[in-house]
């Protein structure tokens, strides 16, 4: 009896490997050992990279945040000091939406936090 060799399942693995590899340059794209190194290390900076997405729309808040602050006489520090004791509880993203599209509903966070700073 011929000895069986697993021919159809690599040749199987080795085409799903190939195409999530579609688009990569050279051998990176061809030659399987390196194709699966690159995969290996393209769904580790994948990772990363999800988590620090989080923390540059986070950093893109603050700033916007920040320059509708300053626009209005306060800085971003005392704005949301004056926002916790005020007892108003908005996170950064709904802020930074305030400040780019309802100005007016901004300006009125800005004069809650400014008169709750206040002796």
């Amino acid at each position: 009896m011929p000895r069986a060799r697993n021919g159809v399942a690599r040749l199987r693995k080795k085409r799903r490997l190939l195409k999530r590899a579609k688009g990569f340059r050279g051998g990176r794209g061809k030659l399987l050992r390196t194709v699966k190194e690159t995969l290996i290390r393209g769904e580790a900076f994948a990772t990363q990279h999800r988590r620090k997405k989080k923390g540059d729309w986070r950093r893109l808040w603050i700033l916007r945040i920040n320059a509708a602050c300053k626009a209005r006489g306060i800085n971003y520090s005392r704005f949301v000091q004056g926002l916790k004791k005020a007892n108003i509880e908005l996170n950064r993203k709904v802020l930074s939406d305030l400040a780019v599209r309802d100005t007016s509903g901004f300006d009125e966070l800005v004069s809650t936090a400014k008169k709750h700073l206040e002796p």
